[in-house]
């Protein structure tokens, strides 16, 4: 993700957007479009209420497990045979958890800095698919194709492992697809992981985001509007805290408010701050932008300080540390107890 404030892009905190369109196999019927920032007052989608359901569990293990797998593919950035490879696996698994009709990978290509053209792929897996309302779960799959911030500078044009930054919100998602398979969901759920977020050299922000912008501008179904996104970025890490991110605050201020009340009722707030965070350019202020859909971006940065224009990222960030060994099994169950709290047992 293209970790670093962004200013001025944006003329206002609402603007009229392209209709949204997305998805599947599922042809939805389309609603009237509403600009991102109204509509989050506007709409009852967004309003939320605990149902006293009963909430399966989380397996923090499983998910651990699942980002291991993709890490021992090696780097996953386009054009690798690590790609390639964890594209097959992440395809089988979902196809296993959603049913093969239910899974579609939409393909791509992108023409790298140097003229090489790259093959790629953004996941679409549909629980529920008979279900109109809906909601979607983001992460991307893809790793950096180069660790500019690592302290050998050696190393520096050697793609990263990602096991934060990458894996451990595909490892999430994965989890909750095994949970969706054994226990349907009273909504429909969306999961998506996207291509070529983590391309772009640092600071260039068109060649970021390639598969969220291709998946908002050539919707595989047009009149896709599920109820809300929620994108998990660098979740897995030990000592993580999730601040609440500007734009989701822009953008979704009722989803945001509920998943970080979720998160104090379960103990979780040394986690889920209730702290304004930066304002991060990532897969979210893609689909927010360009589609309408409200989306939320679940981030691990700490909170501004006064004065402050940079976003302040852990030290593994964009370096070859960005391993293993950095996971931590309790910062996956928190956001992963919170995610099914909220499935489960508060949409209305």
């Amino acid at each position: 993700m293209h970790k670093q404030k962004v200013y001025r892009f944006l003329s206002g905190p609402c603007r009229s957007y392209v209709k949204p369109a997305v998805l599947l196999i599922i042809m939805l019927s389309a609603a009237s479009f509403i600009p991102a920032c109204k509509r989050d007052q506007a709409d009852p989608r967004l309003s939320f209420t605990e149902h006293s359901r009963d909430v399966p569990s989380f397996d923090a293990d499983t998910a651990y497990n699942y980002i291991a797998a993709q890490l021992a593919f090696g780097p996953r950035n386009p054009g690798s045979e690590g790609h390639r490879l964890t594209l097959d696996y992440l395809t089988s698994r979902l196809r296993e958890y959603a049913g093969p009709q239910s899974v579609y990978v939409q393909r791509f290509t992108h023409t790298g800095y140097t003229g090489e053209t790259y093959q790629m792929g953004n996941i679409i897996a549909a629980f529920r698919p008979e279900m109109g309302d809906r909601i979607m779960l983001l992460a991307h799959w893809d790793t950096r194709p180069r660790a500019e911030k690592d302290p050998d500078p050696r190393r520096r044009n050697e793609p990263i492992p990602g096991a934060d930054d990458g894996g451990s919100g595909v490892g999430v998602l994965l989890e909750l697809a095994r949970i969706f398979r054994d226990n349907p969901p009273p909504v429909g759920v969306d999961i998506l992981l996207f291509d070529g977020e983590d391309y772009g050299r640092e600071g260039d922000l068109d060649y970021y985001f390639l598969g969220s912008r291709y998946w908002s501008n050539n919707p595989p179904v047009p009149g896709y509007r599920p109820r809300f996104g929620i994108l998990l970025d660098m979740v897995g890490a030990r000592g993580a805290v999730f601040p609440r991110e500007g734009f989701s605050m822009q953008y979704a201020p009722r989803l945001v408010d509920e998943v970080w009340r979720i998160a104090g009722e379960l103990g979780y707030g040394d986690l889920f701050l209730d702290e304004k965070g930066s304002s991060i350019a990532d897969d979210h202020w893609i689909i927010n932008r360009k589609t309408g859909i409200p989306t939320i971006n679940i981030i691990h940065h700490k909170p501004p300080q006064p004065m402050q224009r940079e976003v302040s990222f852990p030290d593994y960030w964009h370096t070859h540390a960005d391993d293993l060994e950095i996971i931590d099994t309790a910062t996956l169950q928190a956001v992963g107890d919170v995610l099914l709290e909220l499935i489960y047992n508060r949409i209305r």
